[in-house]
Parts: structure tokens; sequence; C-alpha cells
């Protein structure tokens, strides 16, 4: 998955950096190259000698810094070496360092040696992370286009509080490095409005039976990270989901196509950029009832109402600053299906998916994939992760 790619992770002295074992050993597991920077005040919570372990690198201090034997100053080999950097956890004094500039230890000195992204996943108590100052110096770091920060989350903390302030959990910071090094820190979803439908819709004959699909969400959930990841506000409409919804993207959870088609149509309006990916139901039951049926009274013939077109809808009120991405999950011909629904829903660019073939289509967390868009033109995706397959689509739409 990332064969080669260097990432370097900067660690910080607060009590997350514990979890930076776990992101090192998910890194190294996926193929990428990692080297770790521990601040003094880190190696009171983890030790060089694990991540050193964890990574098979070196894993580097200030004391490594000043040791005579480098053949080029070390902060230099590091910084041109990293594709990205992650600085996780990032605490209050690396912060306040890297809004000034000060370049006092090896990480920060790295910081200002390097030119590539830089990943921040902040970690503090709620009262440190809600002062003025500390809010000050975020703000700051930001206005620096190199820096890509990650929310806190709300939850315990190590001093037994509830609030804002827990860092990034390993694998949401691993997902944001994978995006950073396909991006290569791109903001080109900037100021964009996003709204993504995804999952599958679910359709009642009672409480307890209804008309579904397989859907697991895993494909919009990918689309909503990517658009996160460069820059975008996104809006997710989900059906009934597998994953979780990614912190900063905005949650709007439905169950049947009539939810759906109204959450849609109610965030239409401020969208720039709408990709439909959910499995909607195509019918439903003609009649429903608000308590479960017993089998006896099952009907052996099921009557069925379709309900309405959501992306054809869209296309219908497409405004000329839209642009309206659909999805078609085919077995067999994938393209011409495609090519029809792409024609006759008004559509800007549609990708075809087979749902018949191994790794890819529902619940999988691969894909492949055929894009096509209004102009005529085509282009193979070949199998990869439904992520990679996120940002290869965001690459090759033209708005």
């Amino acid at each position: 998955m990332l064969s080669g790619r260097r990432v370097l992770i900067g660690v910080g002295g607060g009590i997350a950096a514990y979890k930076v074992c776990e992101l090192v050993s998910t890194l190294f597991k996926a193929g990428a190259e990692v080297k770790v920077i521990l601040t003094d005040s880190a190696q009171q919570f983890v030790t060089p000698l694990a991540l050193a372990t964890l990574s098979r690198h070196p894993a580097y201090t200030d004391a490594d810094f000043w040791q005579p034997t480098h053949n080029r100053p070390l902060h230099i080999d590091l910084g041109e070496w990293a594709e990205v950097l992650a600085i996780a956890p990032l605490t209050a004094n690396t912060l306040a360092k890297l809004a000034c500039g000060m370049a006092d230890n090896l990480l920060t000195n790295t910081v200002l040696a390097s030119n590539c992204p830089v990943l921040l996943a902040p970690a503090m108590n709620t009262e440190m992370w809600e002062q003025v100052a500390v809010q000050r110096n975020w703000q700051q770091l930001l206005l620096d286009k190199r820096y890509h920060p990650m929310q806190t989350s709300y939850g315990l903390l190590a001093c037994d509080r509830v609030g804002a302030g827990r860092m990034a959990e390993p694998g949401e910071i691993f997902t944001h490095v994978r995006s950073l090094l396909h991006t290569r820190g791109r903001r080109d979803l900037l100021g964009k409005q996003v709204l993504i439908s995804a999952g599958g819709t679910r359709e009642y004959l009672d409480p307890v039976r209804f008309i579904g699909n397989p859907s697991t969400g895993k494909m919009g959930i990918a689309l909503a990270q990517a658009a996160l990841h460069r820059a975008a506000n996104v809006t997710l409409v989900h059906a009934p989901i597998s994953g979780n919804v990614p912190s900063g993207v905005k949650s709007v959870a439905v169950v049947s196509a009539k939810d759906m088609r109204q959450a849609m149509l109610d965030n239409f309006p401020t969208a720039d950029v709408i990709v439909m990916s959910a499995a909607v139901a195509d019918v439903k039951p003609a009649n429903s009832s608000d308590r479960k049926l017993p089998k006896k009274s099952l009907p052996t013939e099921l009557p069925l109402e379709f309900v309405a077109d959501i992306v054809a809808e869209l296309g219908s009120l497409k405004q000329q600053h839209q642009y309206l991405i659909g999805f078609a999950a085919q077995t067999g011909d994938i393209v011409s299906p495609a090519m029809e629904k792409l024609r006759t829903k008004k559509l800007d660019c549609i990708v075809a998916n087979p749902i018949d073939l191994p790794d890819s289509g529902f619940g999988s967390d691969s894909n492949r994939a055929v894009f096509i868009d209004s102009q005529g033109r085509q282009v193979d995706i070949p199998p990869c992760s439904k992520l990679q397959m996120a940002h290869t689509l965001f690459d090759l739409v033209q708005f």
C-alpha cells in the first residue's frame, strides 16, 4: 500500500505518545519507511528502543543531534528524507515553538529544514487547549499552508476529566498520512462545499424486515476523508454504515430513500461538488406495518412501489457552478449502463464499478472502476484501496 514511502514521525512529550507505537507499527506493516524523532519530554512516556524496534530504523533524540559522527547535519538529512512529517502528539510547548519559528531541538530544527507537508495531531488537557495563547499559536501556525491540522476529539483525558483535547486515534492519523502522500499537501478543494451520500438505504416492511442491499458505506467514507484532507468542507448524508464518520465531517444520518432524498435536497443548494455514492433502494414495499407481522401474515407476493430517483432529481436541479458525480454498481458489462445513466441523469461524470469481481464492490476495502465524464473521457482505475480511488476520482474531475 505504501511501499517505500518515507514518513517521519515527531513525538512530543504527552501521555498520548504511547499511541505512536501503534501508528508506527501500522505504517511499517503498510510498507512505509518510518523514522521517528522524540523530544526529551517524549522519552518520559515512550522509549527510543520501542520505536526503533517497531520502525526498524533508529529513533532519534536530541543526543543524536549533537553527535559528530553524521556526514551531514542530522536535521537536514531527516528533513530532506521525509515525504510527510507527522507530529503526534503535538504538545502546547512544541506548538508554541513552531508558531514562533523556534528551532531549539532536533524536532523543531527538522521541521524548519523540511519542505514536506506537516501533519499536526495536538493533544493536551482541555484547559490548556482552550487557553487564548494556545489557540492563538494554533491559528498562527495554520496560516502556513504546509501545516495540515487534525482535530482533537472529545472524551476522557488522562487527568480524569472529560472534554476536548484527546489526540486523534492512530488509525485516523494513518489515513491522513496516506492522503498527504497522495496529494503532497495540495489543498485543491479549499473553500469547496462537498456533499456526499453513502451507505445502503432500508425500506421497511415492518420494524424487523426491510428491502436493502449489502452496502457498508466504505466508499462514501473514503470520499469524505479524501475531500476533507484536500481542505473541503464536507457533509456526509449516510444511511446505515459500518464505519465511523471522519472527525471534521458534518454527519446527517438517514435510513430510507425518502429520508436521504430530503437530506440531499436540503444540503444541495450550497454544495459545489455532489457525490452520489450511496446505494439507494429502487423499490419499497407498497404497504408497511408499524408492528412486526407474524410469519403466517407475510404475503407470498410482495407489492412494490418505485422510490424517487434522487440522482436524476439532483441532475435536473443542478446549477452551472455545481459538479455532480454518480456511481453505478454493475455486474457484467459495467460501461454501457453507466454511460446511459450519465446521459439520462445529467451527470458530469460517473464511476462504474463491478460488484462481481474479487476485492471490489460492497463491503470490500478495495475497489476498481471505470471513470467516465460528460466529455466522453474514460479512465480505467485499477484495483486499489477505496481511499486511493477517492483521491484518484478527485484528481480526475474537472470543476
